[in-house]
């Protein structure tokens, strides 16, 4: 997911000007736009909804859930495991429709005066529509595996209202990373795994395929926006983004998902939470992240705490 920001000049904010795309940018979008043309996949169609789960499948791999490795999972049934595999998968998914649904927000606003003909403008329609897509595709498969939804908490949910109003520039594009970049690792670990349900492999490539390109669109506009940046705004940018990094990470498997497969959810909880083999997954996961933030300037030394806070470093 990207946010495609309109670029202003100082003093330009409140004058409707339509700003003219770097050429740098357009070059990427032109890329985009065609690989969207050519690769772009519909689970609407391509996914038979309506065909029986096989009860012996998972909804992630289960060296990916949150229990694996701990006493509560050696004490699970395979029943109880494909379980909780399903309904910490829908929450992950769920929780990825509400930043999308943030991301579709931000892109549209930010593109309201927009260089309309522009390919930078047409790829973050493209985009919209891709995460509109993306997010009924979450739904439909939530609905299918579990028959409920999972939201962030209350608090949470308050952050996220707070940061699509004033998050732009690299807090925006690093920010979206954070979250594609954990799910997508998360994905490609079970895209191709026998021992995951089929529909949920085929929505993990369909995602994991089209999400690529947003990602690249990302890392290039946070280098763009990265340039010739002062301290103060670097070192504000870093923080902000993994404060975001913090709250996003750490709600991806809601205690709810818990309770739901039917396990005694505060034991589920605190076993997750002192889970080392999830820290190590969810570490491995950003690796490339991690990287990418330090190569721009990014991972300062107040945001690292908060990765690590959420295991991502």
């Amino acid at each position: 997911m990207t946010v495609a920001l309109e670029h202003t000049r100082d003093g330009d904010a409140g004058d409707n000007v339509v700003s003219v795309p770097d050429r740098g940018t357009d070059e990427v979008s032109e890329r985009l736009l065609a690989s969207a043309a050519r690769l772009s996949r519909n689970a609407m169609t391509e996914i038979d909804w309506s065909a029986p789960m096989d009860p012996t499948k998972y909804g992630c791999s289960p060296e990916w859930s949150s229990l694996y490795g701990t006493d509560y999972w050696d004490e699970l049934t395979e029943e109880q495991r494909i379980s909780v595999t399903r309904h910490e998968f829908a929450s992950i998914m769920n929780i990825g429709i509400w930043f999308e649904m943030i991301l579709q927000e931000m892109v549209i606003r930010d593109q309201y005066l927009g260089a309309y003909h522009s390919p930078e403008f047409q790829f973050a329609l493209t985009e919209i529509a891709d995460e509109c897509r993306h997010s009924i595709m979450f739904a439909k498969a939530s609905e299918k595996m579990v028959g409920t939804s999972y939201k962030p908490t209350r608090k949470v949910g308050r952050l996220g209202k707070l940061f699509k109003r004033t998050a732009k520039n690299e807090v925006a594009y690093a920010g979206i990373l954070v979250a594609e970049e954990v799910l997508d690792v998360f994905q490609r670990g079970c895209m191709r795994d026998d021992r995951v349900l089929p529909f949920i492999r085929t929505v993990n490539e369909i995602h994991v395929l089209e999400e690529s390109r947003h990602m690249k669109f990302a890392r290039e506009e946070v280098r763009e926006s990265m340039q010739g940046v002062g301290w103060t705004r670097r070192q504000f940018s870093a923080l902000s983004v993994a404060l975001g990094a913090y709250f996003i990470v750490t709600s991806l498997v809601q205690k709810k998902a818990f309770a739901d497969a039917g396990l005694d959810a505060d034991r589920a909880v605190a076993e997750m939470n002192s889970n080392s083999h999830f820290h190590s997954m969810i570490r491995g996961s950003c690796a490339h992240l991690m990287e990418f933030l330090d190569d721009v300037g990014l991972l300062t030394k107040p945001a690292m705490r908060f990765y690590r806070k959420a295991h991502m470093l």
